[in-house]
């Protein structure tokens, strides 16, 4: 058996890899699974390491029986029957990717999901969610020094640099660290106090965006102490820093006495199942934040954060404290409305203005910063390559080694790969059979639109 390994070319900023050059050499070493491997001026492991390794570096992985990517692959790369492992975007009818999603089924390829890899309880195990975070947090920072700096504030965040700057994880936490003595020395501005930086989300994200906070002098807070914080702190210039994170609780509630809700606290089996019942309360909130980072799933059922008339209205009313939002989320006017389009690591932010709705890239103008950034794992791609290979790792040799001509029922394949075959043999398997609406719906789509 022969896998692949594709050379990433969504962005120039795209350096992760699924496989490690050691994993390459176990496959061959214990399950005598030869690996090819595309070329790569970008990758952050040489070439030369996978050589090593015992990989053979091919233009063409036609041959391979399996091929592994990261993100999508263009619709003309995939060959007739092919099997395919990547980041697919396409669980939720992501228009922009139908196209891709119809080629995969002409030409009767399998796709499988690392984003649907999941245990009897439905827990993801395959993911760079933490490397998401803490590049996010890490990019927060790094804006919220400059949008100060703008402001004609000056405070040690100006010193953070973006998150593909620093040679790994652990080198930027130590730069934060180095934020964090300062700002303990030197306190923050009294037009800043209390400085609050809210984490929406507890999940692997929101786990990694809070591994980077951590690393500052940040005392943890309930969502309901914060209005007694502002009053108590609000002439603190000792450089506390807050941090409180929300879970479902603090943003939607239902919009009326629900049938089947339980009553007393949150139900969260019905909110996941019945989201169109719930609407936002998240203005609770946010406009006495300094900085929000976005780290929750959204979909278009679900409510949003903030929208940009809710903001409009705010900003209309008297104003926000909040300066700026990292959406590691990243949903195109999704749960944070203000999120107009994404960014890339080299120009990772832009201002909006609530009042205009217009947008400028960089920290400059009326408005507050969103960091959008849609790759934000890239920007630690060793790191976050590591990881991921370690949790994909005890799978590669059965998803290698599987007959994929077999029929879907009789496909032998570990039941937490199997929920993530979204396409067997050109046709969309029973859990995705919802998605042929999608690509039924693309015959007028072009990807100008």
């Amino acid at each position: 058996k022969r896998i692949g390994i594709r050379r990433e070319d969504k962005s120039v900023w795209e350096r992760r890899v699924p496989i490690t050059p050691a994993a390459v050499a176990e496959l061959k070493k214990n399950h005598a699974v030869e690996t090819w491997i595309q070329p790569s001026s970008i990758r952050i492991i040489p070439d030369s390491e996978f050589a090593v390794e015992g990989a053979l570096l091919k233009e063409d992985l036609s041959d391979c029986d399996v091929v592994f990517g990261v993100k999508e692959i263009p619709e003309e790369q995939f060959r007739k029957d092919g099997t395919y492992v990547f980041f697919s975007h396409v669980i939720k009818g992501q228009p922009y990717n139908m196209p891709m999603l119809r080629a995969l089924m002409e030409k009767g390829c399998t796709l499988i999901d690392y984003e649907k890899v999941a245990d009897a309880k439905g827990k993801r195990l395959i993911f760079f969610g933490r490397h998401a975070g803490a590049a996010g947090a890490i990019e927060t920072l790094y804006a919220l020094g400059r949008r100060l700096s703008w402001e004609g504030i000056d405070t040690p965040f100006l010193a953070m640099k973006r998150a593909y700057e620093y040679p790994s994880l652990e080198a930027a936490k130590e730069a934060v660290r180095t934020l964090g003595r300062r700002l303990a020395e030197e306190g923050i501005p009294k037009r800043l106090a209390p400085l609050v930086i809210g984490v929406a989300g507890y999940g692997n994200v929101g786990q990694g965006v809070l591994e980077v906070l951590n690393e500052l002098p940040v005392q943890h807070v309930r969502p309901e102490e914060l209005d007694k914080l502002r009053e108590a702190a609000a002439g603190d210039a000792a450089g506390k820093i807050y941090c409180s994170t929300f879970r479902e609780e603090h943003m939607v509630a239902p919009k009326a006495a629900v049938p089947g809700a339980s009553q007393g606290g949150f139900d969260y089996q019905h909110y996941y199942k019945n989201p169109d019942q719930y609407s936002s309360i998240f203005e609770r909130y946010w406009p006495g934040l300094s900085v929000l980072i976005n780290a929750v799933y959204w979909d278009t059922p679900y409510p949003r954060l903030i929208s940009k008339r809710e903001m409009a209205a705010r900003q209309a009313g008297g104003g926000f404290r909040l300066k700026v939002i990292g959406d590691v989320s990243c949903d195109i006017e999704g749960s944070i409305e203000m999120t107009v389009k994404s960014t890339e690591p080299g120009d990772p932010c832009f201002v909006y203005d609530p009042e205009t709705g217009e947008t400028r890239d960089g920290f400059e103008g009326p408005g507050l910063v969103v960091m959008a950034v849609d790759i934000l794992p890239s920007e630690l791609p060793l790191d976050s390559s590591e990881s991921f290979c370690e949790a994909l790792k005890p799978y590669i040799p059965a998803i290698a080694l599987a007959d994929y001509a077999a029929d879907f029922s009789e496909l032998a394949l570990p039941p937490e790969i199997k929920k993530a075959v979204i396409v067997h043999k050109g046709r969309l398997t029973p859990s995705f059979e919802y998605l042929r609406r999608h690509v039924d719906g693309i015959s007028s789509y072009t990807k100008e639109s």
